[in-house]
């Protein structure tokens, strides 16, 4: 009964609701009394030869009557318990979508999609159904049950219930026992489903890779043998289960014999009339459920109870990102610089990424980032952009620590075009419009040619109103870079990031952006992270990373004076670039 406990902050919230819920519960459990009663008084009298047309039509209304309150009493306490169970599931879910939100990158790095989705699906279903269905059986057990059973001493014999009660202890045993295997079975079974769900997202969000390279059917082959396992897990799941309702049949077989036996024995001697046995017997068919209840009871409790840990788990886990919200003053065309001393990812404390960077941004500059694979530019961008706070030194936007800021007043400074661009199944237009929704359609069609795509939207078929498809489905590398690009110009904010967001397309469509970028940034800061050494050419700065650390900085003149790396890809770069010309 752990969960209720657990449960109790949201009881309280909405405890006018679940209080006239189980009054009416309650009162549907009396008016079930009244049947068995009248159909006693029925038998005696027909017994008797004691009833008349108009008593017995009187008996008949009775239940009738009982009939229509019971509809009434169940419509009330159904809309009120079930639909307050509705409202859990959404605080929860409310509650979960935020907390995916203000969590950083090491949470996604721990946690994988498909598992976040099982605890916002399968996991509140669980527990929506311990305020619903759950709340139902407890009170259905205590008071149908205890109700019945004293109208059972009451109108009948007191002796004969306590005769009859005799096997309900086993029932309370079993539930023990039972209910500690189920809770760790449906606990592995949840882990099991998070598993599945996970393949399963990868594999559709990877549909495209998985054809190319031919392994659909090793793929299958994968999910049918995750599917088997989850299946495996959860036939133990069930087996346990299915035991509930065969023990409570027989509990209650026990019961109806041993009602029988010594309620016969009872009529024999007079100690009892046949009227009151015909009601005995009703009143325990009214048992059924109550008894029934006691096993589903505890079955909810112990599938509710471990999503509920499962759930609370997540969201008991903290940000390692300190949000200052009160810190919002940045001021205009601020200084960006930076002095890292060290920095390792946290789930590999020993692995140094970066050592000793240290550079200076001005309004209107351009700071390039150059390195081969793995040098460190974009766990570089990464704290620039406050996925990680966890390194020595300290990075400065106009004197200001930036992990002293508000995250609000802070991301809004900055517009970024990542590596692997996300675009959403909605239109041209919205998507490009993500950044700043207020904008008008002259402002995105500004953005979209500043970033070289204007035409191509113009040769969609329905312009700039073309729905793109799941992140971008219907596009090209290109076009997709391009659209994210568009999007960030159209931010407008003092600080502009492109991680390599130029790789997917040409080198005439580069230098078109870059040309049309240099003459709308004027009083912005730029980073570009590239391999391509033409993307970084004209910055201000250009940083060389090796194994984390700068190894060469200056201008591009500079660099190519230094004969270093820089110098060599370089002419490496402007090699292939003549030999691709001439083979054109």
């Amino acid at each position: 009964m752990d969960i209720f406990k657990k449960l109790s902050w949201f009881f309280k919230k909405y405890k006018k609701r679940y209080t006239i819920g189980i009054l009416f519960l309650i009162l549907t459990s009396f008016a079930n009394l009244v049947p068995p009663l009248v159909l006693g008084k029925i038998a005696e009298k027909l017994s008797l030869g004691q009833i008349s047309w108009t008593e017995f039509f009187l008996y008949l209304f009775g239940i009738l009557l009982a009939a229509l309150l019971l509809y009434l009493f169940r419509f009330v306490w159904r809309s009120y318990i079930w639909g307050g169970a509705q409202y859990l599931e959404k605080e929860f879910r409310s509650k979960l979508y935020a907390h995916f939100l203000k969590m950083d990158a090491s949470f996604y790095l721990k946690h994988r999609t498909g598992d976040l989705m099982a605890h916002a699906t399968n996991d509140l279903t669980a527990i929506n159904l311990v305020a619903g269905d759950g709340v139902l059986s407890l009170v259905d057990a205590l008071f149908t049950g205890g109700t019945t059973i004293i109208a059972m001493m009451v109108f009948v014999d007191w002796r004969l219930t306590l005769f009859a009660m005799l096997p309900m202890p086993l029932l309370a045993v079993m539930a023990r026992k039972l209910g500690v295997r189920l809770h760790a079975a449906y606990d592995a079974s949840q882990a099991a489903f998070s598993e599945l769900n996970n393949h399963t997202q990868e594999s559709l969000k990877g549909i495209k890779v998985l054809k190319a390279f031919n392994q659909a059917d090793e793929d299958a082959r994968v999910f049918n043998d995750l599917t088997f396992k989850t299946i495996k897990i959860n036939r133990r799941v069930f087996k346990i289960d299915s035991l509930y309702d065969p023990l409570t049949t027989l509990i209650i077989g026990a019961t109806y014999i041993i009602t029988i036996v010594y309620g016969g024995y009872l009529v024999q001697n007079n100690q009892i009339n046949i009227g009151q046995l015909v009601s005995f017997i009703a009143y325990i068919g009214a048992l059924d459920w109550p008894l029934f209840a006691i096993g589903y009871l505890f079955n909810l409790i112990e599938r509710g109870s471990a999503s509920y840990d499962r759930v609370m788990k997540i969201l008991s886990e903290k940000s390692a990102i300190i949000d200052h919200s009160e810190n919002k003053e940045i001021p205009e065309n601020p200084i960006l610089s930076a002095n890292i001393k060290s920095f390792s990812y946290p789930d590999d404390q020993k692995q140094l990424v970066l050592k000793d960077i240290e550079f200076e941004l001005k309004p209107g500059q351009t700071l390039g980032l150059v390195g081969k694979v793995g040098s460190g530019k974009t766990s570089l961008i990464e704290l620039i952009m406050r996925d990680f706070d966890n390194y020595q030194g300290k990075i400065t936007l106009g004197d200001q620590d930036i992990r002293q800021l508000s995250m609000d007043a802070y991301l809004n400074q900055i517009a970024y075009v990542p590596q692997e661009n996300f675009l959403f199944s909605m239109s041209v237009r919205d998507n490009i419009a993500f950044s700043n929704p207020t904008a008008s359609q002259a402002e995105i069609e500004t953005a979209a040619k500043l970033a070289a795509l204007h035409e191509d939207i113009l040769a969609f078929p329905d312009g700039y109103d073309t729905l793109i498809g799941e992140n971008g489905v219907s596009l090209s590398g290109g076009q997709r870079q391009r659209m994210a690009i568009a999007r960030a110009l159209l931010k407008n904010s003092q600080l502009l990031i492109l991680d390599d967001a130029l790789s997917a397309v040409d080198a005439k469509t580069e230098t078109e952006i870059l040309s049309q970028l240099r003459k709308q940034t004027r009083k912005r800061s730029v980073v570009i992270s590239a391999h391509r050494l033409s993307s970084v050419m004209k910055a201000d700065l250009i940083l060389v990373l090796k194994n984390g650390q700068v190894v060469e900085r200056g201008t591009h003149d500079e660099l190519l004076a230094l004969g270093g790396w820089y110098k060599e890809m370089w002419d490496k770069q402007e090699l292939a670039k003549e030999v691709g010309e001439e083979n054109e």
